[in-house]
């Protein structure tokens, strides 16, 4: 859930929601009843949370690109790909910034469909781009087809360019030669008639999603055109937002608005053993290709999880713009806060609600571990900063010592955080709740 929704904080949501669970298990040997008491405690917790993630947030704007590198930074700054940090976090915010649309108050931002990666081992890492545009894995179906266009028209249909085959099986008894000639010539006048409709638009480039039949390539060729066939339909979508075309169903239905003309190199290169189509130097494309290169497919998948994680930043970024500092400060700032409104709570429910802070200090504690720091000195430390309002103080990874965030620019997206709450206190609350059903059976004697 919480990669599909923000991509991004999974580690946190285990850790959080192990820790909550264990926090937990003092007050069930207290005999507190798990729904009632546990849970409802949670559920204040985290809803007392949320209004101090908000109140400690800021908003950050998504033109300013140096705030916007220092965020992604911050998320892929402890992973692999770190060392050419500078070129992925560029990358990331080129990739999403492109398909970005906004509609009066509806912002779309779909880097699962229109931002596509694509991976070819071999040359450096230093030559992975992001395209102007789009490219794909195919190359011309006739050898003497154009493979270099500037300012082309690109037509894209899905509908196939051969005769249809019957739906049911007929047979057809021909009594004489000239009626299986008449067969055949009306096979070749339904192409025919098929590539004329196309030819009329002056295409330069025809991409379908089926297939082209040998006559069909031979008219296309004639009138000077390119044709491409079996694009993938995720493709297709791709080059239809990248130059402005519409994907057509049928070949009696081409209007000049379908045509693609924002487009302004077509051009097929060999890389390695493959062809590759570029579709390059688009105005305004809507969709792109991440071009990766790297000496092995494991160091390219690598780079290509790195990059899901800065794109999804972006992306995250771009529908709220609110961020929180990181290095524990958040989770000590929350921690605090709960600590401090723990006596308006009533009753028993004061328990689970002060537990949750203590949970919520296991992020901090972890940083301060990893970095073999003294852990209860520098807790009690960061502690005291944020009892004084100081909200952005918290754990220097690398030095293991308690530092300002707003000095080191490390901060999160809002969005990550308060998803990583959200779950992790749905998962604890989810267990203890079947907790409660297990403690209903009935032992056998």
């Amino acid at each position: 859930a919480q990669d599909e929704e923000v991509g991004d904080g999974t580690t946190s949501v285990i850790i959080l929601a192990g820790e909550m669970l264990s926090v937990a298990e003092p007050l069930l040997e207290k005999n507190l009843h798990p729904t009632l008491v546990i849970v409802s405690g949670y559920g204040k917790a985290l809803q007392k949370a949320l209004d101090t993630l908000q109140a400690i947030s800021k908003t950050v704007q998504i033109d300013d690109r140096a705030e916007l590198s220092k965020l992604v930074y911050a998320a892929i700054g402890t992973k692999f790909s770190s060392r050419w940090g500078d070129m992925l976090v560029a990358m990331a915010i080129d990739a999403v910034l492109k398909v970005v649309i906004r509609r009066a108050e509806y912002t779309e931002v779909d880097i699962k469909r229109y931002v596509r990666i694509e991976k070819i081992p071999g040359g450096a890492l230093s030559d992975c781009t992001v395209l102007d545009g789009v490219m794909f894995n195919k190359d011309v179906t006739h050898s003497k087809m154009r493979r270099r266009i500037e300012n082309p028209r690109i037509l894209l249909l899905d509908c196939p360019l051969e005769y249809k085959k019957g739906e049911s099986q007929t047979n057809v008894e021909i009594m004489n030669e000239d009626d299986f000639n008449a067969l055949l010539r009306q096979e070749e006048e339904y192409i025919e008639q098929l590539c004329a409709q196309i030819v009329a638009f002056k295409p330069d480039i025809v991409i379908t999603e089926k297939g082209v039949s040998d006559l069909a390539q031979h008219y296309l060729l004639k009138a000077n055109i390119t044709a491409f066939r079996r694009l993938r339909k995720s493709d297709n979508n791709r080059v239809a937002r990248a130059t402005g075309a519409t994907i057509v169903n049928r070949a009696d239905e081409i209007q000049e608005s379908d045509i693609g003309t924002g487009c302004g190199l077509f051009e097929v290169r060999k890389i390695g053993d493959e062809y590759f189509v570029f579709l390059e130097q688009c105005k305004e494309a809507k969709a792109c290709t991440v071009l990766l290169r790297g000496g092995s497919k494991d160091v390219l998948n690598e780079i290509e999880r790195n990059l899901q994680d800065a794109m999804q930043v972006v992306r995250n970024c771009v529908f709220d713009p609110r961020l929180v500092p990181g290095g524990g400060a958040t989770e000590m700032a929350i921690a605090c806060a709960l600590v401090k409104s723990a006596s308006e709570v009533e009753g028993v429910q004061r328990f689970p609600y002060e537990a949750i802070a203590t949970a919520l200090e296991v992020i901090p504690r972890t940083l301060a571990q990893n970095c073999g720091a003294n852990i209860i000195r520098l807790l009690t430390d960061i502690r005291v900063k944020h009892n004084a309002g100081e909200h952005t103080w918290g754990v220097n990874g690398t030095t293991g010592e308690m530092a300002d965030m707003n000095e080191l620019g490390i901060w999160e997206p809002y969005c990550v955080k308060a998803q990583t709450l959200k779950t992790a206190v749905e998962c604890a609350s989810l267990i203890l709740r079947i907790d409660d059903v297990v403690s209903g059976t009935r032992k056998n004697k």
